[in-house]
């Protein structure tokens, strides 16, 4: 029997929000297509819940959250918590007997990886983003692999075994047309403008979008895609109403608060104003996107200002700041792509050049290398 060919039991983990969660959902979905069997270890009051669950995956609950930020009663209580977890996760290895342990950082994913060290159990990490989140800067050194989305950050990684990458995302990226796409929404063969602010959304790039739309939908004859994020929703309806009431009428526009299907609504654009973090980068350059991205202020370590940076410089992205979002400034970027159809193209190119559509292919292969070690 090859290599290939023989069957382990993983255990996946990583939640929070999408960034971790959906590069280690594509790694599951592919071990299982593969025949493997998978655990997915996450906080049942977390996002990952409802996507695992929808998944059908089995999911093997921790409770635990971000670490707080200064040194009070709230830490000693959140060291407490995490220690709980980190039991919890070595009782499910001890059931379970994973072959190997697969995170994709953040604190979601730090019970399970601690308690793979704990028990020797091999496991691998996949970073993100250009900066190295904490888990996987402190982890790496006892991991059997570190895989990362972007060649930068291996400067921030103390592993000899490291993997570039890219993320792992959906194979439909790769195999899905942009006419299919817009087929499968209904929509006419046009340019295309996807608004998101990520899965929890985004009250900056909301706040300006709302007062685009009608001129950009109506004046310019654009398809506009908006997701407002569930937590914003009403406030963003609640804002249209006052600025554009027939917006329910208008056939050019598509809104709601969460996609469950963002291959199909990115394969459908040509233009997106988005976050920076880095899952929602490796999608847009998966799709040919022109990105004005707009980075969340407050993410640690900064990192999706060093994401966005990294794709404005190869060209393949506008850069705009969080406190600079409003009409004139949104206007002037979209105008600038729509009204100059080679630039429109070029960094739409560009943006394809960066593309990985292998990344889950080589990180599963690894995988299982790791797991029959």
């Amino acid at each position: 029997m090859s290599e290939s060919d023989k069957k382990y039991t993983y255990f996946i983990t990583g939640g929070g929000t999408g960034g971790h969660i959906y590069p280690a959902v594509a790694v599951a979905d592919e071990l299982i297509s593969r025949g493997q069997k998978v655990f997915y270890v996450g906080n049942p009051k977390n996002l990952e819940f409802d996507i695992v669950a929808q998944k059908g995956f089995e999911f093997l609950p921790v409770m635990v959250h971000g670490m707080p930020r200064k040194a009070a009663f709230s830490l000693i209580k959140w060291f407490f918590e995490l220690g709980i977890a980190v039991l919890k996760s070595v009782g499910y290895i001890l059931k379970y007997k994973p072959d190997a342990v697969f995170g994709t950082g953040g604190y979601v994913s730090a019970p399970a990886l601690l308690a793979a060290k704990l028990t020797k159990t091999p496991f691998m990490l996949h970073d993100c983003d250009a900066k190295p989140g904490l888990v996987t800067r402190k982890l790496a050194p006892f991991a059997n692999c570190v895989s990362l989305a972007f060649d930068c950050a291996k400067n921030e990684i103390h592993n000899n075994n490291c993997l570039i990458s890219g993320n792992p995302i959906r194979k439909a990226f790769k195999t899905l047309s942009k006419t299919e796409a817009r087929i499968n929404l209904g929509l006419q063969n046009k340019i295309t403008l996807c608004i998101m602010g990520g899965s929890q959304g985004a009250r900056a790039i909301n706040d300006g979008a709302v007062e685009i739309l009608k001129k950009f939908s109506e004046g310019k004859d654009l398809q506009i895609i908006f997701q407002t994020g569930k937590k914003n929703f009403e406030r963003v309806i609640e804002q249209l109403i006052k600025i554009y009431p027939e917006y329910e009428t208008d056939k050019n526009l598509i809104i709601k608060p969460y996609f469950d299907d963002m291959v199909t609504i990115l394969k459908a654009s040509d233009i997106a104003i988005s976050r920076s973090g880095s899952l929602s980068l490796s999608e847009l350059c998966a799709s040919g996107i022109a990105s004005i991205l707009v980075p969340y202020p407050h993410a640690a370590a900064d990192h999706q200002r060093k994401n966005a940076h990294y794709l404005e410089e190869k060209g393949a992205a506008l850069y705009l700041e969080d406190g600079d979002v409003n009409e004139d400034s949104l206007t002037k970027l979209i105008n600038s792509l729509i009204e100059n159809p080679e630039k429109l193209k070029e960094i739409q190119q560009n943006a394809l050049a960066l593309a990985k559509y292998d990344g889950v292919d080589s990180i599963c292969d690894k995988l299982v290398e790791i797991a029959g070690g």
